[in-house]
């Protein structure tokens, strides 16, 4: 070596290369270009690999020296050695680093990517009682999924802004920018538990009014699906402020089934409930309310096979739904 430094530097430069102060933040980019040494065990080499000048290397592997107040590396006749203080610093930043670089290669021809999740958005009962025990078995072929629920308006600007891959919606979106394919027809029953049907005694199609006074269960303060049961079966308008609001359907079943109130659900949610008497049919009426659900995604978005299989299994799944 030419060159020894007091400061513990060993590559042989008089010139204080531009650096991050002694004792701050290690630089990911000082930190990358050590790990390249590391491994080479050359300055050239590691020059090649990242596509930068030697100098540039000598100098930034010297400014991380002069930063951690450590020697890292001696120079050997041909190329250079670690030292353990390199040696234990390339074992802490050796796994993050390469995490890093293969997230930042991802996509580049050649380079084969880890596999991404299928990123799937949908209403949290749709998803949770039907749509995730439809796809538990693809877990077992390699299929990552990432599932975020919330209400239709927002899971769709997710899905044009690229957030998600498929979205399990409860309206039909509009435009060609997606794709949707009809998934589901949810059928909507009055319900509740026997103690209040038989309180409220039996309904007919055109009157409400045995309803008045009993109290409401609804999803949100403004019944979305309450109003529309009433303007579906009953021609009126309902006014009315709800008992208890539960923003997941099945909150709301569970209230209805413990007695606190009424309340209009889909057939899918709460069937093991009307088929053991927890809850019973206020109504049955011959044109009940139904909603049908989609399953939406982007037009052009590139093919990849696990979102493939998501789709079909959802849709084969759909069939007996």
């Amino acid at each position: 070596m030419s060159h020894q430094k007091t400061d513990g530097s060993s590559l042989g430069s008089d010139a204080v290369p531009a650096g991050p102060a002694p004792g701050g933040p290690l630089d990911l980019g000082l930190l990358r270009t050590f790990l390249a040494v590391h491994r080479a065990r050359s300055l050239t080499t590691a020059a090649r690999v990242l596509g930068v000048s030697q100098p540039t290397v000598t100098a930034q592997v010297r400014a991380l020296e002069l930063q951690l107040g450590r020697q890292l590396f001696e120079r050997l006749p041909r190329g250079v050695a670690p030292t353990t203080v390199a040696d234990e610093l390339a074992g802490e930043v050796a796994g993050p680093l390469d995490a890093l670089a293969a997230v930042a290669d991802r996509g580049r021809p050649g380079v084969e990517a880890p596999p991404e999740p299928v990123h799937l958005g949908g209403p949290a009962e749709l998803v949770s009682v039907r749509a995730l025990p439809a796809l538990a078995s693809l877990t077992d072929q390699g299929v990552l999924l990432r599932v975020t629920t919330g209400l239709a308006e927002g899971l769709l600007e997710g899905l044009h802004a690229g957030r998600f891959d498929l979205v399990l919606s409860a309206v039909r979106p509009r435009g060609r920018s997606v794709i949707s394919v009809p998934l589901m027809d949810e059928e909507f029953v009055l319900v509740a538990a026997p103690v209040w049907a038989r309180r409220i005694g039996p309904l007919a199609d055109a009157d409400p009014g045995p309803l008045r006074d009993v109290p409401l269960i609804a999803y949100a303060e403004d019944l979305p699906i309450l109003r529309r049961y009433w303007r579906h079966v009953f021609r009126t308008r309902l006014s009315a402020r709800p008992a208890v609001v539960v923003p997941d359907l099945r909150g709301v079943l569970a209230a209805v089934v413990a007695g606190a109130g009424v309340s209009a659900l889909p057939r899918y949610l709460c069937e093991d409930e009307l088929a053991s008497g927890a809850v019973v049919p206020l109504l049955s009426p011959e044109d009940p309310p139904i909603n049908t659900g989609f399953l939406v995604e982007r037009a052009g978005a590139l093919p990849r096979a696990p979102v493939s299989a998501v789709r079909e299994r959802l849709l084969q799944a759909a069939r007996s739904w």
